[in-house]
């Protein structure tokens, strides 16, 4: 058993340094992904209109995107490993910029279709890769509270995303071109010009940065090499392709899918629930409203994340958003109708969604090291995320046979239920600055 009495310690000040020199550019290229993948919830009713399309054949092409990620997903981080995350993340920041921007020049629901599985291939690759890195970088104490700084990168992007595609829509016309037309090409644009910025900022690893001390690398390489051997001790070495069949893995991908459910439903049906509630607001008026969740999210996830990391517990600060947000959706299905009172759940719900993704994101890396890490973490997004290709194409099915987006809220409810019992029950090593074991805590049936 591996000694944990007293670990390698890292400097406060040079996690900082690293939080300071990598996070922003992080998450500004997280918003450019997340505007250019879900931008198209937005477009809903011109789509509809120029193209001549169904709400469920919407709801389908919202979610081809994830088709393309499903399949390249793993492979990609695989290859990130090789190649080495500031030009693996480069290529894919280039190539899903021209995709997206491309998405322009579509004439029909079948090119839309294509374009949208092309995104997908893309972008793979591009969020697990990142989550990756970042294990390269901080320690397990400091990993809820820098991955949910990473993804608040989300709320924020529907913050923007929101108002600007609306005021795009409302007012761009230009060269008699459909305003849906220019929103794709003016936010695909901007993935483009991050590109080559993305070559010069990113750095490895903490080996090749320039801009740390040869005293603070050394001092931070002990730290993550002890991490690592403790995670060896503790559940063994697996194999890249092994991984994949792991039940800890799996478990955490039933989790992760349910998440996946719920946030691409409210990413590309807010815009449509908001505009529903009051028939006279414009785009921009729609785009505003759905911002306002996303900023509450965006508080709610730091601090929930410094909660994690500070008790050192991770399953329940999973469990506890998830059962909330899904008696929220129940009780949204019935109020949908008053303008206050479902403008309230949706926020309270959009909360619920985000503030898990620091917690849960550092659980598959207590216990993941090496390539079986850029495989396994890869997996779990690849197959949760065909939860945003199940979500929207089942809301817009329930949307076409019923009159109403709410019938499938309660499904994503129940998804919710099973991902809060599930991550009750997942066993993963205790954290090293915790000597009070996680699983004492929890029934002998847990996961192993």
């Amino acid at each position: 058993m591996t000694d944990t009495t007293h670990p390698p310690q890292v400097d406060p000040r040079t996690i900082k340094i690293i939080k300071w020199r990598l996070l922003p550019f992080l998450m500004i290229l997280y918003i450019a992904a997340f505007i250019d993948r879900a931008n198209i919830g937005f477009t809903a009713k011109h789509l509809e209109a120029d193209l001549g399309i169904t709400p469920a054949v919407f709801g389908l092409l919202s979610g081809a995107f994830f088709i393309g990620y499903f399949i390249f997903e793993v492979p990609s981080n695989l290859l990130l490993q090789k190649f080495g995350a500031r030009k693996w993340i480069t290529r894919i920041v280039a190539s899903w910029g021209l995709v997206a921007a491309a998405t322009a020049f579509v004439d029909s629901g079948q090119t839309l279709l294509i374009v949208r599985i092309l995104l997908g291939i893309a972008e793979a690759g591009f969020f697990p890769g990142i989550i990756l890195f970042l294990t390269y970088w901080f320690p397990e104490k400091e990993r809820a509270r820098t991955v949910a700084m990473f993804m608040v990168a989300l709320p924020v992007a529907t913050v923007i995303a929101g108002p600007v595609s609306g005021l795009i829509l409302d007012n761009i016309h230009w060269l008699n071109w459909e305003s849906w037309r220019w929103m794709f090409l003016i936010e695909g644009a901007f993935a483009l010009v991050l590109a080559p910025f993305a070559l010069k900022l990113l750095v490895d690893s903490p080996a090749k940065a320039k801009w740390l001390t040869q005293g603070q690398k050394d001092e931070l390489q002990a730290r993550l090499e002890f991490e690592r051997a403790q995670k060896v001790a503790s559940h063994g070495s697996f194999s890249k392709w092994k991984v994949l069949v792991n039940p800890r893995v799996l478990a955490m991908a039933v989790i992760y899918f349910a998440k996946s459910n719920g946030i691409y439903a409210l990413v590309f049906f807010t815009p449509s629930i908001m505009a529903s509630i009051s028939k006279s607001t414009s785009a921009t008026t729609v785009g505003l409203l759905t911002a306002l969740p996303y900023v509450l999210a965006t508080v709610a996830m730091i601090y929930w994340a410094r909660r994690s990391d500070k008790t050192g517990e991770r399953r329940y600060h999973v469990a506890i958003p998830y059962l909330i947000g899904a008696a929220a959706l129940v009780v949204l299905g019935f109020f949908h109708t008053d303008m206050v009172i479902s403008t309230a759940l949706i926020c309270l719900i959009t909360v619920c969604m985000y503030v898990p993704y620091g917690p849960f994101w550092s659980l598959p890396s207590m216990f993941l090291t090496g390539a079986a890490a850029a495989s396994g973490l890869a997996w779990i997004n690849a197959l949760a995320n065909l939860g945003g290709f199940f979500g929207p194409t089942a809301l817009g099915a329930a949307n076409e046979a019923t009159g109403s987006v709410y019938v499938g809220l309660f499904f994503v409810a129940g998804l919710l239920v099973i991902a809060a019992i599930t991550v009750l029950r997942l066993k993963v090593v205790t954290p090293i600055d915790n000597p009070e074991p996680e699983e004492s805590r929890t029934a002998k049936t847990a996961i192993s």
